[in-house]
């Protein structure tokens, strides 16, 4: 892999498009709005992957993180900065397409995942990005639609308890190396197997309160268990030094959330 497109953090961008472009089709966008929320959501989280990947460069290179290419010098740190500012301003175009409030909404929502690259991963607050930015997705979705409205707040929970989960679980395998470059963020603070119970008791959360807000229901229980099936096998494997197995679990759930959404609406 390119790696420029390494240091964007391909899997977790990839994840998080295909799961708001999925809510937006199952709640009846126009395939050009479908279209829309697709270029936004990849925009903004290419944007936040590649700061994330420049701001990090010099704590990575000191604990010898040689899966980061600009800590390794794959590709120079101007350039990273130059992609972060184009993307960053595609992000904005992009996301004022759907209309100025869903515009607006996701406009902070990036914003508020660039202030956890640049400060509040490093704080007790950590989780907070995660919530809010995974929240105002819904609203940047639903905001957007033909017939716009602000998104209910099952829908708002379900999405900020998941980005709350795939924070403990993107964190799990970088514990040690963070600890030792100064950042403690809520994770760190808590420990590995607290992380742990706190990623799964979250999904899981998420899945169950998509449940209580379907219409048809049936479809959402049949998601919660592969939910915790998915949840259980991504903690086991993510025990292993490094793997980042757990992280990608929840961005399964994420996806199959949003799947049996569209299901149940259909």
């Amino acid at each position: 892999m390119h790696p420029l497109l390494r240091a964007s953090h391909p899997e977790p961008a990839v994840a998080v498009t295909l799961a708001a472009a999925a809510l937006a089709a199952g709640l009846g966008q126009t395939t050009w709005g479908v279209l829309a929320v697709v270029g936004a959501v990849l925009a903004g989280q290419l944007s936040v992957g590649w700061l994330n990947d420049l701001v990090d460069a010099g704590r990575d290179a000191a604990v010898g993180r040689t899966d980061k290419p600009v800590a390794i010098g794959a590709v120079s740190a101007t350039t990273i900065r130059t992609a972060v500012i184009i993307a960053a301003v595609a992000t904005v175009g992009l996301s004022l397409a759907s209309g100025v409030p869903a515009g607006l909404a996701h406009i902070v929502a990036v914003g508020s995942a660039w202030a956890y690259d640049l400060r509040l991963k490093a704080t007790a607050f950590s989780i907070a990005p995660y919530a809010v930015s995974f929240g105002l997705l819904t609203a940047f979705v639903t905001l957007g639609l033909p017939d716009p409205y602000l998104p209910p707040w099952w829908l708002v929970a379900t999405a900020a308890l998941l980005g709350s989960a795939a924070h403990f679980a993107n964190t799990l395998p970088d514990l040690e190396d963070d600890n030792a470059t100064g950042v403690r963020g809520l994770p760190h603070r808590m420990g590995a197997q607290a992380s742990r119970v706190a990623a799964a008791l979250l999904v899981l959360a998420a899945s169950a309160t998509l449940v209580a807000g379907l219409p048809r229901p049936v479809l959402g229980l049949i998601g919660l268990g592969v939910a915790v099936l998915v949840t259980a096998v991504g903690l086991v494997l993510g025990r292993r030094p490094g793997s980042r197995a757990a992280f990608n679990a929840m961005l399964v759930v994420a996806v199959l959330d949003a799947a049996v959404l569209v299901a149940a609406n259909a």
